[in-house]
C-alpha cells in the first residue's frame, strides 16, 4: 500500500501547506533529500497553537500541537513533491517547544510528530534521527516547530 492510500486509510485530512511568513521557502530539495524549513501548528482555519508548553498548556495540547506541525509538514511535501508515495525516508527531525521554565519534557512533545510521521510512513521509512530542544520563545509565540529532511525519490 503507497502512502497516500495508507494516509486515506487513517482517516487523515491534510490541510493547504501554510505560507511562510518572512524571506524563505517552505521546502529545498538537494538531490535525494527534500529539506522542510520550520513549520508551526497552524490549523487550516489560519489560527494556531500559540503559548508556553508547561504555563499556558500542559503536556497533552503540546503533543497534540506537534501532530498539528506534522500534518503541516505533510501537506508541504505533498505540494513539493506532487505525491507523499515519493518519499523514500524521514532522515531527520528538528523539534523546538516553547517551555515554561522548568519543562523538561520536549522529547515527549515532539513524540505528537514522530508517532504520526511513523504511523503514516510505517518503521521503515517513518522512523528518524531527532532532536527536541525546549526554548524560550518562538516565532509568533507558536507552542512547536519543526523543521525535517527527507529522502525522496
Amino acid at each position: 500500500m503507497g502512502i497516500e492510500a495508507r494516509i486515506l486509510e487513517l482517516g487523515i485530512s491534510l490541510p493547504d501547506p501554510p505560507q511562510p511568513r518572512a524571506n524563505y521557502v517552505s521546502a529545498v530539495r538537494s538531490g535525494p533529500l527534500l529539506f522542510l524549513a520550520g513549520h508551526g501548528p497552524y490549523r487550516p482555519d489560519g489560527s494556531m497553537t500559540t503559548g508556553k508548553v508547561g504555563a499556558e498548556l500542559n503536556l497533552e495540547q503540546g503533543r497534540e500541537a506537534a501532530r498539528l506541525v506534522a500534518l503541516n509538514l505533510l501537506a508541504t511535501m505533498r505540494r513539493e513533491l506532487g505525491s507523499l508515495d515519493r518519499v523514500v525516508r524521514v532522515v531527520k527531525v528538528l523539534g523546538m517547544v516553547n517551555v515554561a521554565p522548568g519543562f523538561v519534557a520536549s522529547p515527549e512533545v515532539i513524540n505528537g510528530c514522530s508517532d504520526l510521521l511513523v504511523e503514516v510512513f510505517g518503521p521503515a521509512i517513518g522512523s528518524h534521527a531527532r532532536s527536541a530542544v525546549g526554548v524560550a520563545e518562538l516565532p509568533f509565540n507558536i507552542a512547536v516547530e519543526i523543521e525535517m529532511i527527507c529522502e525522496v525519490d
